[in-house]
């Protein structure tokens, strides 16, 4: 069984190679193009990335997001939600990516099986990254007008992290 388990992926690289032979594909021409695509993609990513986590940090640094977390503190705390985690609710609707860069420095910081790093998990898997959602789907459909779409998403993007505390407290606490 181990064996299986080992080969089980260079025998699916195989097979698809093999198909796409059979349907006389040049496999590695679109492998290329394929990775070309995948580095425009990467390129379109990184700047937004590296600006969102560059003002992450800065507000992590300057203190305005630890005074963000103590002035929500009693709200979030209400709600259910760790504190420590202000960032990633703020950081979560705009971008993913920076949204996992924040959640990577949580569990790093307090260790997975924290309260704080477990919620941050579920909490990535639990939410959507709102605003590029919102541009990507509004735009290819050709809306200007979104006119709820983005209060009632932010609703479920906090019901998302409501419910992520809730459970990482019901399953582990």
């Amino acid at each position: 069984m181990e064996l299986f388990f080992t080969m089980l992926v260079p025998l699916i690289i195989a097979a698809v190679a093999l198909y796409g032979m059979a349907r006389r594909v040049d496999v590695y021409d679109a492998l290329v193009q394929g990775a070309g695509e995948g580095l425009g993609v990467l390129l379109r990513i990184v700047p937004p990335l590296v600006g969102l986590l560059t003002a992450v940090y800065m507000l992590r640094a300057s203190g305005a997001l630890e005074l963000a977390a103590r002035a929500l503190a009693p709200v979030l705390t209400a709600l259910g939600i760790p504190p420590e985690t202000v960032a990633l609710l703020l950081g979560r609707p705009v971008s993913g990516s920076a949204a996992l860069g924040v959640g990577a420095e949580l569990i790093a910081t307090y260790g997975p099986d924290s309260l704080i790093g477990r919620t941050a998990a579920v909490m990535l898997g639990s939410t959507e990254t709102t605003f590029y959602t919102i541009a990507v789907y509004f735009g290819a459909a050709g809306i200007v007008k979104t006119r709820y779409a983005v209060p009632a998403a932010l609703c479920a993007d906090l019901a998302g992290f409501m419910a992520a505390a809730w459970a990482v407290r019901v399953i582990f606490y």
